[in-house]
């Protein structure tokens, strides 16, 4: 493990999990990994806490479902995952939760800890751009959505 990493269990790992693969209690834990950010969650969070960025407001190490999500714009639907090494060997899990989060609505963008180290200005650039992507269409009228009566 590098000295960087999190030093709180890991569900990538196994451990902290409930009976479906889950973090049993993701509010509690949650809350136990904002209090241990990594030096790249902490230097991203510097960028986007307090509507500093965009006037946006976003929360981090935040529940959904029963994944937890690194960085959450909820009135934008846009969810940032920070990711370290141990992301190469979780395709699969991080597939599996993408799609999740998808199916709820969030466009889920995933930032490598060597990108954020290298290229912040690019990286905060493809946030500003996700931000202001243009919104989805409104449903067919033809199915009577949308409409108000």
């Amino acid at each position: 493990m590098n000295q960087h990493a999190r030093q709180l269990p890991s569900p990538l790992e196994g451990e902290g999990l409930g009976e479906r693969g889950h973090v049993a209690r993701p509010v509690n834990f949650a809350r136990q990994m904002r209090h241990a950010p990594t030096p790249w969650e902490h230097e991203v969070w510097q960028e986007l806490r307090a509507k500093r960025f965009a006037g946006i407001k976003f929360k981090r190490q935040q529940p959904i479902g029963t994944y937890i999500v690194d960085f959450v714009a909820l009135t934008q639907k846009l969810v940032i995952e920070l990711d370290g090494s141990q992301h190469a060997n979780s395709a699969p899990y991080d597939a599996k939760r993408d799609a999740f989060l998808s199916r709820a609505g969030y466009v889920v963008c995933r930032i490598w800890n060597n990108e954020w180290a290298t290229n912040r200005e690019g990286v905060l650039e493809q946030i500003w751009r996700l931000i202001h992507r243009p919104p989805l269409p409104n449903p067919s009228p033809s199915r009577g959505e949308g409409h108000a009566l």
